[in-house]
Order: structure tokens, then C-alpha cells, then sequence
């Protein structure tokens, strides 16, 4: 796959279950405040300058509100005005990321320069890596709201009615607003995706994903507090707890490209189409609708086929027969023999993608 379609494929299957990710928000301006004066800017200088921004120096604070209306497994749920990750960079590569607070433990994610740590301070283990960071979760990802969405906006672009909508504030900095609108041949589920443009760094700082038919967010993520300029060096720098269990990968526990081609080649994955209404197609292997997933505090297990009558709903066509999950962006279909299409598109483009060879 070239980047485009590999990133838009991600953004295919991340929609099916709600994830839209690649998506960002900071408190908003308050509501008698009025816009900043900011120099006029076309849309394709804007969409330039966020392609071409360069991470700086910085910290920064994030949130998220969910109204998926589905939970997502490794999508953390709202967290309103209060931070579920905080960020940090020097900006020259090395930064550092931690997740979560409180009763739950936290999880820490130290970049510095060719080595990647990552704490669990739940079960006090630690994992370092040697080479590029290449395992971070969903969560991880969102955390690191910047660079998810550029990658965003590159993919989607060409795709899209681009427009600047004014100024706003987002964490209290004076920001452009970028909105992507899905062109009338697209197929989706989605209205727009606002994104908010830090005027002084050009890096996304608010994005808003609308679904059709709805007046609030899908999803919204992003920054609550956000500052440049220089960092303490000794965030950049892990020291393994006393006590804590740390295990260091080998060369060869790592996949290789190989594996993970064949590992792609088992799933039998497909990008059907571009753009908003790209599809991502596959097989799940052979008798996993039958395996059991465990429900802890010994009650046994249950199917994944339970689950599917759990979350979604029986439908049939030429497919076959199967379940479908909506959310609010995105719909996934299953079918009974293990074909899956997912994608932020009304069912009967799944259809029609499990329908190409």
C-alpha cells in the first residue's frame, strides 16, 4: 500500500468501531468572546503550512469527549474538561506521553532519541525498545494529537471541499478554522471535520468530527492547555522504578517485515476505494467467531458471535448473512463466515465492497 491509501485505510478500520482517531479539541473560546484579528489566508496556504509544520518545544494537556454511543475497546471514554493525557516534546524528536491518573495507574511513554520505554505503573513492568517506536495502543496515538492530524488532513485532502471558517481560540491561543468537507461523490457518514490551526505553529490544536443528521461532535479530542518553549531535559529521560519488573525485547521477538506481510496475507486485508468512504475489507481466521473471550471474576467465557448479537443487528443480502455495528461514524458488517468490511459509510457501501474481488 502507497502512504495515502495505508493512511486511509487505518482511518477506515478506526471508523468502523468509532475510532475515527487522527482528531483533536481544546476548550473552546468562551461564548462572549469575541473572534482574534488574524492576517487572511487562503485554504491551500493553510492545509500547507499544517503539512509543512515542524513539532517545536512544547507541553501540553489533552482531553476527550465520546458520544459514540458505543464503547470502544483501547478508545478511552470522556474525560470532559479533565486531562487524560499530558505531552511533551524538546523538539528534536525525543518526547514523552503519559496516560491516565489516579486509582487506574498510569502509563508512561518516554521517547529518547533511538530508545522508546514504556511504564505501567498498574502492574510496575517496563518495556524498552531499541530502534523505532512501533507499538503504541489507539490511546497512545490519539495522545500525540499534532502529527495524528496531518496524517489526517494529507489523506483526506484531495478528497474535500477545503475552506478557512474564521478564527477562534483553542487553549487559549488564537487559532484559523480549517474545515474538510467530504465532495458530493463522496459516500459517508460524515458531514465535516473541523480542524483548528495554531496561528503561531501552525500544528492542529482542535478538531471536531461531525456525523450527518447530528448537531454535536461524534468525537472530539485535544488539547486543554498548550505552551512552547524549552522543557526540563530530565523528562526525556527514563530510569526504571526500584522493584519494577523490565523486560527488553530481542531483535527477533520484534516482526519482521515479512511477518507482518504474511500476517496481512492471512487477514486477506483490501482498501476498497478512497477518500471519505474508503472501505478496509478482510477474513477473520477460521473458527475465531467460536472462540470464547473471557468475562473475568469467574464467569466463564462467551463467543465472539454472542458479542456480535450484542452489539449489532441480523442482516442478510448477497453477502450472505451476518451483523452490522453502527456508531455515529462509522458502520462495521460481519458476516457468518468470517468476511469483515468497515468503514464511516452507510451499510450498503459495505455491501458493495464485500461485493469486489
Amino acid at each position: 500500500m502507497n502512504r495515502k491509501r495505508t493512511a486511509l485505510a487505518v482511518a477506515a478500520a478506526g471508523t468502523a468501531t468509532g475510532v475515527v482517531g487522527l482528531v483533536l479539541i481544546a476548550s473552546p473560546a468562551g461564548a462572549n468572546e469575541p473572534p482574534p484579528a488574524l492576517p487572511p489566508i487562503s485554504s491551500e496556504a493553510l492545509v500547507q503550512s499544517v503539512l509543512d509544520s515542524k513539532v517545536p518545544a512544547l507541553s501540553g494537556a489533552v482531553a476527550l469527549q465520546n458520544n459514540l454511543g458505543l464503547p470502544v475497546p483501547g478508545l478511552p471514554q470522556s474525560s470532559g474538561k479533565e486531562a487524560f493525557a499530558r505531552v511533551y516534546s524538546d523538539g528534536t524528536g525525543r518526547a514523552r506521553l503519559s496516560l491516565g491518573q489516579g486509582t487506574a495507574g498510569e502509563r508512561t511513554i518516554v521517547h529518547d532519541n533511538g530508545t522508546t520505554w514504556f511504564w505501567n505503573s498498574a502492574d510496575r513492568s517496563v518495556v524498552k525498545y531499541t530502534g523505532g517506536a512501533e507499538h503504541e495502543s489507539v490511546e497512545d496515538k490519539l495522545a500525540d494529537p499534532a502529527t495524528a492530524s496531518r496524517t489526517f488532513i494529507e489523506a483526506i485532502k484531495q478528497d474535500s471541499v477545503v475552506t478557512v471558517d474564521g478564527t477562534a481560540r483553542v487553549a487559549n491561543r488564537p487559532v484559523y478554522q480549517l474545515v474538510l468537507t467530504p465532495k458530493p461523490t463522496e459516500r459517508t457518514l460524515l458531514r465535516e471535520v473541523r480542524v483548528s490551526v495554531d496561528e503561531a505553529t501552525r500544528l492542529p490544536l482542535q478538531v471536531e468530527v461531525l456525523a450527518n443528521g447530528q448537531s454535536e461532535p461524534a468525537l472530539k479530542l485535544g488539547f486543554t492547555e498548550f505552551s512552547t518553549g524549552a522543557q526540563d531535559a530530565s523528562l526525556f529521560s527514563f530510569t526504571p522504578p526500584a522493584g519494577a519488573k523490565v523486560t527488553e525485547p530481542e531483535v527477533g521477538d520484534k516482526p519482521t517485515e515479512k511477518q507482518r506481510d504474511d500476517l496481512f496475507a492471512a487477514l486477506d486485508l483490501k482498501v476498497v476505494g478512497e477518500g471519505w468512504d474508503t472501505v478496509l475489507t478482510g477474513k477473520i481466521p477460521a473458527g475465531a467467531l467460536d472462540q470464547q473471550i473471557p468475562q473475568g471474576q469467574g464467569r466463564g467465557g462467551v463467543d465472539i458471535t454472542s458479542v456480535l448479537k450484542q452489539l449489532g443487528k441480523p442482516v442478510s443480502g448477497p453477502f450472505g448473512t451476518g451483523y452490522a455495528i453502527s456508531t455515529n461514524v462509522g458502520t462495521a458488517l460481519v458476516t457468518t463466515d468470517g468476511r469483515v468490511a468497515v468503514g464511516a459509510v452507510p451499510q450498503q457501501v459495505l455491501v458493495d465492497a464485500l461485493g469486489q474481488k
